[in-house]
């Protein structure tokens, strides 16, 4: 009986003892486990820390390495900057040398040379003044010498506009362009008709398939020839009663600036004299002068140009007459406009002159003028008025 109980006494301890014991190794086990770990990681930052320490060593030798190689290169810019200023000394003492010997020489033979050469640019010269008078047919033999009177016709349209006449022999029409973008043209039968109260009744409305850009168009042999809006330098060539495009240009140079400094909506202004279509513009090149050129207008293409002396500044307008541009000038506020710049493409030494013809008996700018060389009078713009000038001309 005693030992029955010793026996059911020994084993629950037993089993609690084997327990504690299987508990014990698995937490051996796991600090094991842990430290294996730290010491790996342990490893891993020596190396890394090793790695860093080899990297900046080798940052050090390359920072070193560039220092020198830029010193170095600073002795050699500072001797081939010694070798240039001793071959530029050199160069200056062959050119005395060269200049003394020269001068040492017979100067009859130079002097023949400039001679013979003055003589080949004057035969040079005198060819091309004489192209120039055959393609233009000189026969303009009269000059602007005043502007006698004005007339305003009419007062109808905006501040910018454009109006004239076709200059044909039996040409009687008047046409309108109103604005300075527009694609619509008024056309009338004749001045009387442009001239009634209710005038836009009775006018034939041309509509453009492409907007016309500034004020500078002109109506020449039935066609419209005007800048077309958002181009740079492309002029339309239109037909009026077929009311088509029969051609276009590029005019080289132009559309860069306002061709005046008071128009500014206007790039490229065309006009018509006795010898047919002109083109005027400026150009930064020739710091805002006026340049001139002769177009073609069935080839459509340039014949000739020039680089006037006449200024863009406080210039409104300007027009051809008999060969010779003539630059219309004003103030900013607008005061009497002034002809104060003409210049003849085929007059001695193509000399600009300054006559100060002044505009009569008004004030304000002019949105646009345009001589018309059949009646020998301009048809201009101001200020929302149509006016037509009266010319005085004499002998050249």
């Amino acid at each position: 009986m005693v030992a029955l109980q010793v026996h059911f006494w020994l084993v629950p301890s037993l089993m609690s003892i084997m327990g504690a014991a299987q508990y014990v190794m698995q937490d051996a086990a796991l600090l094991s486990y842990i430290d294996q770990r730290f010491l790996s990681l342990e490893r891993r930052l020596e190396k890394c820390s090793q790695d860093l320490l080899e990297y900046v060593d080798e940052f050090r030798e390359l920072s070193k390495a560039a220092l020198a190689r830029l010193a170095r290169l600073s002795t050699d810019k500072a001797e081939l900057k010694g070798e240039v200023e001793n071959l530029l000394t050199r160069v200056e003492r062959a050119q005395r040398d060269i200049d003394y010997f020269g001068s040492l020489t017979d100067s009859n033979a130079c002097v023949e040379v400039h001679e013979d050469l003055l003589e080949q640019q004057l035969l040079e010269e005198a060819e091309e003044k004489k192209r120039l008078k055959l393609m233009l047919n000189a026969s303009c033999d009269h000059m602007l010498a005043g502007i006698r009177s004005l007339k305003v016709v009419k007062k109808t349209g905006g501040k910018h506009g454009s109006w004239m006449k076709d200059p044909g022999k039996k040409h009687t029409k008047i046409y309108l362009l109103s604005g300075s973008v527009n694609n619509v043209i008024l056309e009338f039968a004749n001045i009387m008709a442009f001239m009634e109260n209710n005038q836009t009744l009775k006018a034939r409305r041309v509509p453009l398939p492409v907007p016309w850009e500034g004020t500078g168009h002109v109506i020449y042999q039935g066609f419209l020839f005007y800048h077309r809006h958002g181009s740079l330098n492309e002029i339309v060539k239109f037909h009026l009663q077929r009311r088509n495009v029969t051609d276009q240009m590029l005019l080289p140079g132009a559309g860069r600036i306002p061709a005046y400094q008071l128009s500014p909506e206007t790039k490229i202004d065309l006009a018509l004299d006795e010898q047919g279509l002109w083109a005027l513009h400026a150009e930064p090149e020739t710091g805002g002068n006026i340049v001139l050129t002769k177009i073609n207008p069935v080839a459509m293409a340039v014949e000739h140009s020039w680089d006037t002396p006449c200024s863009s500044r406080d210039a409104e307008a300007a027009f051809m007459a008999c060969n010779t541009l003539h630059v219309v000038y004003n103030s900013p506020s607008g005061g009497s406009s002034r002809i104060q710049c003409v210049y003849d493409v085929l007059g001695a030494l193509n000399a600009p002159t300054n006559p100060g013809l002044h505009f009569p008996k008004r004030q304000g700018g002019h949105s646009s003028v345009h001589y018309n060389p059949k009646e020998r009078q301009l048809f201009a713009w101001g200020d929302g008025s149509q006016i037509i000038y009266k010319l005085h001309t004499q002998k050249k």
